[in-house]
Order: structure tokens, then C-alpha cells, then sequence
């Protein structure tokens, strides 16, 4: 039986999405692009120049700017749009999102102010429904051209996880289930602000040893969030978690640490961000975990610098500087 799957978002993750999806021949796979424009050069030349440059889009994955066309008769919806625009863009598109469609997330954030997750977006836009979130370290530019990848999709729901694992599973896309579905989001949010002091970190030139300690203390800090919201530790020392920290914190591709490399080496986060194609989400997260954290009372040092450096004009060198003259403790894994 064919499964109508809409993509929501023509940005690398979402272009890869569909493209893992596209494999199976009873998926009938949609992307959809708000931007008519753009939707038209992807139909002109079948390829998406501006994220995944050189990778083709196969004839059967289908292109549209129509919600109406585009999530017609839907039976899963993927959902790719960065956390800043999703509240916004499911208002605009509910009308055409049927009342009972599940939808996966692969989004990475946490939105400024109500401090929601994407799911929880997705649910207080849609109404109650099956959602989950796909995570991991899976930079599109990687697993669009089919090298190995594995990730997790976590949710509430065991047979909509195992669903989901069917239909995202092939021989080069590895999927694992999980039910901590906050652990998972928070993971994904939360690698990204380490991701930008890992990228300062490379835009000063500190060198292997202090980036190998900034990513060991970065998931202590994940992992403290986490438990304060009713995650589970050891998500945090999985595919979501260290994975993606690992991932993000050393390519290349991440956005994010290419923002914070470009701030160690004196640019403002204006001029750094304006450099990027995407959206860096670790920088309008790191607003969301520095008010959160303060608001719950969590100890996060390592976020609390790069918020102060993105937002407070505090030099990357000071903020080291205040990091590395911190009171000596014991090496405790949380606290």
C-alpha cells in the first residue's frame, strides 16, 4: 500500500529527508516549499544548489509551493522548518494538515519565550496526534549522497516509532527507536550552543585539547537540563546526544560551528550569521537555555558564555578566560 508522505521545509535536512524517503517505491513523496520561486528551480534543474549542491532529485520525488496540493490525502507529515518559523508556518498550513496525520520532527531547537520543543509546537498548532522526533548526527550533505548514517526517532507512540523506522530505514540510513522523546529534542537543541563555543573554540585556535574538554563538559550540561525537564541520562550518551554533539562540534557542515569560528576569528554574529546558508539554530536556542536555565536554577557555564558573547558583546577571549578560572571542584558528571 502506498504511503503519502509530505516534507515541510526545502532546506538541506528537508531535501534529505525526502530523498531517504523517496528509496522506497510505495512512498509517494512530496517536498514542499513555501517559496514558489525557489520551487521552481528545483523542478527546473532537479537539484537544490543552495543546500545540497550536486546531489540530483529524483523524478519520483515530487516539488511543490501548493499546501493544498502538497499535503492532499498526507499520511505522514515530516516536518523541517527552522523552530523560529514553525509556530507561524502551522498556522498558516493547519487548513490543509489532516485532523488525525502524524508528524515527525527533525527539527533542533527550542523556541525564545514559551521555551517550547517542536513537538510540543507542532501539538499545541495541530492538535493531539502522533508526533516524534528524528535525531542524531546526520548532516544532509552527507547522508543525501547515501554514506552510512544512523539515528534515532524518538516518541510516545511504539508503533508510530516502528512505522517511522520502516519507512526512514534503508541500507545506508540506520534508525533506532527511543521513547525519550524530550531527551531527544533537548539534545538536539541543546548540542547546537555547544556547537558555537566549540566553533569559537576553532576560530581562536585553542587547539584539540581544550575542544575535547569543551565537548566532555558540554554534555555534562546537556544532561543537566535534561534531567531538570524529566529527560533520561542516557540519551544523552547516545546517537542524539554525544553522537550529534560530535558531529556537529568537528564538520564542517555544522552552521553552527562555523558561526561561532567565525566570531573567534572577530566578526560580530550579524556579520557571521549573514555567511551561512540555513538557519544556525544555536543561536535564537542559545537565548531560549540561557532564560530557561536562569529561570530553573541549572548551572550551565559553557552556555551561559556563548550567550553572553552573542548578546552582551563579551569577547570570546574573556569568556575563556571565565571559563578556565572557575573555582577547582572534583570531576562530577552532572553536578
Amino acid at each position: 500500500m502506498t504511503r503519502k508522505i509530505c516534507v515541510l521545509g526545502g532546506g538541506a535536512m528537508g531535501t534529505g529527508c525526502a530523498l531517504v524517503l523517496a528509496e522506497k517505491p510505495d512512498h509517494d513523496v512530496t517536498l514542499f516549499s513555501r517559496d514558489p520561486g525557489r520551487n521552481a528551480e528545483l523542478e527546473r534543474t532537479r537539484e537544490n544548489h543552495r543546500y545540497l549542491p550536486g546531489v540530483p532529485l529524483p523524478q519520483r520525488l515530487k516539488l511543490s509551493a501548493d499546501a493544498a496540493v502538497g499535503l492532499a490525502g498526507a499520511d505522514l507529515i515530516v516536518a523541517a522548518i527552522p523552530t523560529s518559523f514553525l509556530r507561524t508556518s502551522l498556522t498558516e498550513l493547519k487548513p490543509y494538515i489532516g485532523a488525525t496525520v502524524p508528524v515527525v520532527s527533525v527539527i533542533k531547537g527550542i523556541e525564545n519565550e514559551t521555551f517550547r520543543r517542536p513537538s510540543e509546537i507542532i501539538t499545541e498548532q495541530l492538535g493531539s496526534r502522533p508526533v516524534a522526533t528524528l535525531c542524531g548526527p546526520s548532516h544532509a550533505e552527507e547522508f543525501s549522497r547515501r554514506l552510512p548514517c544512523s539515528v534515532v526517532v524518538a516518541g510516545e507512540d511504539s508503533a508510530f516509532l516502528q512505522s517511522l523506522q520502516q519507512s526512514f530505514t534503508t541500507d545506508r540510513f540506520r534508525v533506532y527507536t527511543n521513547r525519550d522523546l524530550i531527551g531527544v529534542e533537548l539534545s538536539g537543541a541543546l548540542k547546537n550552543v555547544v556547537a558555537i563555543a566549540a566553533g569559537i573554540c576553532d576560530g581562536l585556535k585553542y587547539g584539540d585539547n581544550a575542544k575535547a574538554a569543551l565537548l566532555s563538559r558540554g554534555i555534562v550540561e546537556m544532561t543537566r537540563m535534561g534531567l531538570a525537564l524529566g529527560a533520561d541520562s542516557d540519551t544523552f550518551v547516545g546517537l542524539a546526544g554525544i553522537g550529534d554533539l560530535i558531529t556537529t562540534c568537528c564538520s564542517g557542515y555544522g552552521r553552527n560551528r562555523r558561526v561561532g569560528e567565525q566570531i573567534g576569528q572577530g566578526k560580530t554574529l550579524a556579520e557571521a550569521v549573514a555567511t551561512i546558508h540555513g538557519v544556525p539554530e544555536g543561536v535564537t536556542t542559545c537565548r531560549s537555555v540561557y532564560n530557561l536555565a536562569q529561570r530553573l536554577g541549572i548551572d550551565m557555564p559553557i552556555c551561559f558564555e556563548v550567550y553572553r558573547v552573542l548578546f552582551e558583546g563579551k569577547s570570546p577571549i574573556s569568556a575563556t578566560d571565565a571559563l578556565m578560572n572557575r573555582p577547582p571542584r572534583s570531576e562530577a558528571r552532572i553536578s
